[in-house]
Parts: structure tokens; sequence; C-alpha cells
């Protein structure tokens, strides 16, 4: 700030002046003091309170003297197991030989010969020991699959099986929903309402137990294959996504402007290439969030399948339950793995949806 002429000449106007300066000086040096972080102290509370709630709940287990055995877990999902091999026949030792790293073991008596080839070399006999049908001759160790490895694999086999062809149904069944052929929309309103309007535990059953058993009676007069009931399931769950993604595929598709349509016919293109180069691509980035919480629910629905005897993961855990008694943990592993899938898809359309968008 400049103050033209003396001081002398306007000493009062002079001091104002030089007093504004000086408090806006001191002003500027004020440093305002930090608020308090609100959300850091909600994100503490969630903490505790998340602390809170296993704490609480290991409390109430041990007021119901229950033992957690978490160290049994791995062997649910690997484990070593010891296999033995016994005699078929009664008879005499008359040979034990290696072979690479395994043994050979020949039994003769009756006039018959068997020989046993034993991984290893952990042979519980000697050549000319006498063996009885039942005996064991050797052991050996094997690396085996846990029931809840097992069963979650087959659920991400049925699942991802069952997306692929609820897709193919549903785009299918969704462009007939909205054309204007009477037969094909008709056909499409039925079986979306059927499916849509019957529980998926039912369609389960009437595949497997109706539909399923015609089929096979059909194949074996015709002395043709069987098909496994795994396959029954991935039908039930492919044809009840599909009036799911129908829907979903329809209302992406009208929710583009028609102006798109009549601009690419205008050019020359045909309906279904219009539909194929422009509509659905431009439909694609809007579905995908709806999709993707159908395929997610397609994937807890999956542990219905355990009523026809297929051994997801839920009727893999229900039996590790029973032979071990150990439902807390086993359960809450169950719930864990299926968290794990549906997270990992969960953000596989979230990759997706950021390619979309970059497009």
């Amino acid at each position: 700030m400049t103050i033209r002429g003396s001081p002398k000449a306007a000493p009062g106007l002079f001091s104002r002046f030089y007093l504004i300066e000086l408090t806006m000086t001191e002003e500027k040096k004020i440093v305002p003091a930090k608020g308090f972080d609100k959300n850091l102290m909600w994100k503490v509370v969630y903490a505790v309170a998340l602390i809170g709630v296993c704490l609480g709940f290991y409390w109430a287990t041990m007021q119901t003297d229950y033992i957690w055995r978490w160290n049994r877990i791995p062997r649910y999902f690997y484990y070593t197991d010891t296999v033995n091999i016994n005699a078929e026949i009664e008879g005499e030792v008359t040979s034990i030989t290696r072979k690479g790293e395994d043994s050979v073991v020949i039994v003769s008596g009756g006039g018959d010969s068997e020989y046993y080839t034993i991984p290893g070399s952990d042979v519980r006999i000697s050549q000319g020991d006498t063996v009885y049908m039942g005996d064991t001759i050797g052991v050996y160790s094997e690396q085996k699959m846990g029931m809840l490895l097992e069963g979650m694999l087959i659920t991400l086999e049925v699942s991802i099986v069952a997306i692929m062809f609820g897709i193919l149904i549903g785009l299918f069944t969704g462009l007939s929903r909205i054309s204007t052929n009477p037969f094909l929309k008709m056909s499409a309103i039925t079986y979306i309402e059927i499916i849509r309007g019957t529980p998926l535990l039912v369609q389960i059953m009437i595949w497997y137990f109706v539909l399923g058993t015609i089929i096979n009676n059909l194949l074996l007069k015709a002395g043709m294959f069987q098909i496994p009931e795994l396959w029954f399931g991935v039908a039930s769950l492919a044809i009840f996504a599909g009036a799911y993604v129908a829907e979903i595929v329809r209302a992406g598709i009208q929710s583009i402007n028609r102006g798109q349509m009549e601009a690419a016919r205008s050019l020359g293109m045909t309906k279904i290439t219009a539909m194929r180069k422009i509509i659905l691509p431009q439909a694609f980035k809007r579905i995908l969030p709806p999709l993707a919480g159908q395929f997610i629910s397609l994937i807890k629905d999956s542990s219905l399948l355990g009523v026809i005897a297929i051994r997801e993961l839920t009727k893999a855990t229900r039996e590790a339950v029973t032979t071990s008694l150990m439902p807390y943990e086993l359960w809450f592993v169950c719930g864990i793995l299926y968290l794990v899938l549906t997270f990992s898809l969960s953000m596989f359309v979230q990759y997706l949806e950021q390619r979309t968008a970059e497009a």
C-alpha cells in the first residue's frame, strides 16, 4: 500500500492506512486450525463395532462349550491319504522286484498268479511268505483333493457353463421378445413368464426327476449313452438365468434411442447389421451391472443342486459337517469360498466396465 504526500500533511489518514495495512498483514499470518476429521472417527467406530461383533460371537460360542478346531480345516482342501494294497488271492510270494521307483510283487497259488505294483518301497511282506486274501502287501501315500476344494471346483464349473448358456439363451430370447414376429414374441413371453414365475428348486426337481428320466429312458431304448445328473443341473440353471438375462437384454436394447436404428437403416444397413454393430454394443455397456448381479445370484443358486446328488460346495460342506462335527468352522469357510467366487466375478465385471468405457 502506497501513501502519497507527507505524513505530516495528513497524520490521521496515514495512521489509519498504516493500521489497516498492519491488520491485513497480521491476518495473513494467522493459520486456521484443522477441523476434526469426522470420516476418520466413523472409520474407527466401524472397526470397533466389527471387532465387538466378532468378540461377542466368540464369547457366545464359549458359553455353549464349543471347541474350535481350525487346525483341521486344511485337510478338507488337500490331504495325504494312505492307500493299502491287499492280496486278492491266497498263495506264496514268489517274487519281489524293483521297477524304477516302484516295487512289483508276484503272488502265486492254486495255479493262478497275481502281480501288484506298489509305488515306492513300502512292501509289508517278504519273498516266500504265505499271504491270504485281504492281507496287506504294501502301502503308499497319495495326495488327494479335499471335499471342500472338490465341491468348489464343481460349483465353479457348473456356474461357468450355466452362465455361458444363459447368455446365449437370454440374448436370443431378449431379441425375440422385441421382435415383430408374433411366434417369436409370444414364445419368448411364455418362456420368460413360466421360468420367472416358478421357484428354481421346483425347476431343478422337474429337470432331474421328470425330464431327466424321460430323456435317459429314450436314450436307453435307442442304445445310446446316459446323461449324468450334473448336466440336468446345468440345464436348469442356464434356462433359469436365461429368462432373467432376456429381460435385461430387452431393457438394455429399448433404452437406446430409436433414432440410432433409423440412422443406421438410412445408411443402408440391414436391421440385423444395425442391431449387431450399432445397438448391441451400446446396450452392452448399460446391461453389464445387472448382468453381473444376475450371474452372482446364479453362483449362489447353484447350492440348490445338492438336492439332486451333485456334490457342489454346499453339499460337500454338509457332508463334511456330518463326518467331522465342526459346523461353525466349515460353514464359515463355505461362506468365505462363495464370497471369493462372487467377489472375483464382480471385479471382472468392473474391469469390463472400465474397458468398455474407455473404448
